[in-house]
């Protein structure tokens, strides 16, 4: 009778074991998706708070770079009298970003993001032509501080089946609106190859001004950022299905 008990015991210890690896092996999505049961603003707002600083860190299992830091490799800025060119950069500071608000319409397949960052990017840059009253011709390292701004994405989503049939997220689209914020701190210098007391001067002019300045020339920094970070959650959604993603029927498609 005992070695009878014993056998059940261990049969099903293995059952049990084999239901758990399987469960394991099948869930794609990371432990820190908490899918909500419904589309309330508040579910969403905290679930993709908690996802944000380690979805940040990039997931190389399902070909998902990391977004805290990501790279800037080159990035050339062709403007009106004026070439500048950030190379070797890296952004920081998105994993910390204050989720503001989240909305999902899916039927209409809208998704809309708002969120609140300070971000800082550090690397090298040349510029040669004019900015603003000034004539600039610098090489060197620079750094940009950005505080409190505020993102707020327009996704156009969609619904697809991949290779195995199963129903995922996709994005057709975007627009943004973007905020400078409460300030932007620039700190570069050889702004004026072999005269630091020029350079300095204009460096302080221009964080004086900051604003017009980044407006003169920021918007082709905001695009590729949010080219990047877009594009990381295209991969992240063909890597993980709908159903792991959200507790709500799909849309019909």
């Amino acid at each position: 009778m005992y070695e009878r008990y014993k056998r059940c015991v261990f049969h099903f210890i293995l059952l049990a074991s084999a239901a758990f690896v399987s469960d394991c092996l099948g869930k794609i999505a990371p432990d820190f998706i908490h899918p909500c049961n419904n589309t309330e603003p508040a579910c969403l707002i905290q679930a993709t708070a908690d996802a944000i600083p380690e979805f940040s860190k990039g997931l190389p299992h399902l070909g998902v770079p990391a977004l805290d830091p990501f790279i800037i490799d080159e990035l050339p800025i062709q403007l009106p009298g004026i070439k500048v060119t950030f190379y070797e950069g890296k952004a920081t500071g998105l994993r910390k970003c204050q989720v503001l608000n989240v909305e999902a319409f899916l039927d209409q397949n809208i998704f809309t993001l708002e969120v609140r960052c300070n971000i800082t990017i550090k690397g090298k840059y040349t510029a040669v032509g004019r900015l603003l009253l000034f004539p600039i011709n610098g090489e060197g390292d620079c750094k940009i501080k950005i505080v409190n701004s505020i993102i707020k994405l327009n996704i156009k989503t969609k619904y697809y089946k991949d290779a195995e049939g199963r129903d995922h997220f996709g994005i057709k689209n975007y627009k943004y609106t973007f905020d400078y914020g409460e300030r932007i701190i620039y700190t570069i210098n050889n702004l004026f190859k072999d005269n630091a007391e020029l350079s300095n001067t204009v460096l302080q002019f221009l964080n004086e001004n900051w604003r017009i300045v980044t407006e003169e020339f920021g918007q082709p920094v905001v695009d590729y950022a949010l080219n990047v970070t877009v594009g990381t959650a295209k991969k992240f959604f063909d890597a993980v299905p709908y159903d792991e993603l959200l507790n709500v029927p799909i849309p019909k498609y």
